[in-house]
């Protein structure tokens, strides 16, 4: 018996029908997954269900009352609570605070004072109920990333929630973490609470769905329950056909000269650890490790954004000192950052504008730049790239995250790559888009570039790497070829044990 029930919802924009038809029933103690290709319509679905947009047609009932309108508040009493992938947190608030934001226990009578004893003590319960490693009053400020991700669940778990949304909620966390998670959704589960969990991570809804729903062009094209839920069968729903296995070999199965050499290098996060470590051309090295463990602060201090405090970096044998990004970038180093939208692309500039920013002087005559040549160049790289937009002109902003991928992308390959650093390179991106990016990393490989990826998604380090290097706390606990590669081995490096 469900208690919530989207009945033939349509949204319709001009000239773009952003869902049509779908109809979806929620049943208490349900975990669904949801899945489909970025612009798919699991957001404007989902915005519907939170109340945020009205559908253009389609009931929606709650608890067997048809809701007309269903605006924010109607969701909030209905017991609909959002845990988002884009974190709505107050930086300069405690956690306590972001959790009770609005609501918060008050006393002083008249003076209508925040409580901060009673707030702390209701809070509490809840960061004890997910075991994270923050208190009440630590400052949002100085929490990570995965600790914020966290946060939010919180923050959801305070409504008393009967349906809790999770959009990509496992994108910013460890393994350990990702488990923490997976046992809190279990236990909601327990006591009645429904869960939809959008992720692009296929083994993470496998692992917790009770029931896959895949949306598809704004259509629900087909449900999975528990017996029928596998990788094969929700990628076959998602883009209407098979993909082919994630490892693509190389071109040429030979040893290459070392393009990239990192040794005795040290960083600012781990000071007392030396990093040694090299990257042939034409190979794909994968960089696992835990969260914490020092990579991204190791590919920013090669491109020249944190100092290299010791140690020596080598590109084509010859040494090095690179001390600013436009350093890295005039010798060829590029770096494809982890929070693309903060540290890769200017939003609300064009396609072609972004494209050509690193290297504005190739465009320019007597100090102005030639927009006929910034705009050929750009429409070459989306053609080549398969950048899904109208036209380059377009703000990078409206494009899906795959397709922002994909400019990060052009505008190094509008240059001469020598050594390409990909940090969490798919990170936010559905499946079909992931394996455009594994087809460019690997034509990269094949045209003789160095490519060092960062990931902390098991399956992508295993599944695209020619070689792994694993990463313990600002130090290389090991190195694995392609026929010792298993998530054990892995795992057993990442926390700094020699695997057999």
């Amino acid at each position: 018996m469900s208690f919530l029930d989207l009945i033939e919802i349509a949204k319709r924009y001009p000239g773009v029908v952003a869902l049509d038809r779908v109809t979806l029933s929620v049943a208490p103690g349900e975990v669904i997954g949801l899945i489909g290709e970025n612009g798919a319509g699991k957001s404007t679905l989902m915005k519907v269900l939170g109340g945020v947009i009205e559908p253009s047609a389609g009931t929606i009932r709650v608890d067997g009352v048809e809701r007309r309108p269903f605006t924010v508040p109607d969701a909030i009493k209905a017991g609909i609570a959002f845990v988002h992938q884009e974190l709505n947190l107050f930086d300069n608030l405690d956690a306590a605070a972001n959790v009770f934001i609005g609501r918060e226990p008050l006393a002083g009578g008249f003076l209508k004072l925040i409580d901060r004893r009673k707030l702390n003590a209701l809070v509490q319960p809840l960061l004890d109920r997910l075991g994270v490693d923050f208190r009440p009053n630590t400052p949002v400020a100085e929490m990570s990333l995965a600790q914020r991700q966290l946060l939010e669940i919180v923050k959801a778990l305070s409504l008393d929630a009967r349906l809790v949304i999770m959009d990509e909620p496992t994108s910013s966390l460890t393994i350990a973490e990702t488990e923490r998670l997976m046992r809190v959704i279990a236990g909601l589960k327990a006591h009645g609470v429904s869960i939809i969990f959008i992720s692009h991570r296929l083994n993470e809804v496998q692992s917790c769905a009770d029931r896959v729903v895949v949306l598809r062009d704004g259509r629900l094209v087909g449900e999975l329950p528990r017996t029928e839920i596998t990788h094969a069968a929700m990628i076959r729903l998602m883009i209407g056909r098979d993909l082919k296995a994630i490892y693509i070999p190389p071109a040429a199965d030979r040893r290459q000269e070392t393009t990239l050499e990192i040794s005795g290098v040290r960083t600012t996060t781990y000071p007392e650890n030396a990093i040694s470590i090299e990257v042939r051309g034409g190979e794909i090295l994968g960089l696992a490790g835990l969260v914490g463990s020092g990579r991204t602060e190791l590919a920013r201090t090669v491109f020249g954004i944190d100092p290299l405090l010791a140690g020596s970096v080598k590109l084509n044998g010859e040494p090095i000192v690179i001390r600013t990004p436009r350093e890295a970038i005039d010798r060829g180093i590029f770096l494809v950052p982890e929070d693309r939208k903060r540290a890769g692309l200017l939003l609300d500039d064009s396609i072609a504008g972004n494209i050509s920013l690193p290297n504005l002087r190739s465009y320019a005559r007597a100090l102005l730049v030639r927009k006929e040549a910034e705009l050929d160049n750009a429409g070459r790289q989306k053609q080549r790239l398969n950048i899904k937009a109208p036209a380059v002109t377009v703000e990078v902003g409206t494009l899906s995250g795959g397709n922002q991928q994909k400019v990060v992308l052009a505008k190094w390959l509008s240059m001469q790559p020598k050594v390409i650093i990909f940090d969490e390179p798919t990170r936010g991106i559905d499946v079909g888009a992931k394996h455009e990016i594994y087809e460019i990393m690997r034509s990269l490989a094949n045209a003789g570039v160095a490519v060092l990826m960062i990931s902390s998604d098991m399956e992508e380090v295993i599944g695209v790497s020619d070689r792994i290097a694993v990463m313990q706390e600002g130090r290389i606990s090991g190195f694995l070829d392609r026929s010792e590669f298993s998530e054990h081995n892995v795992l057993q490096l990442a926390v700094g044990v020699r695997p057999n």
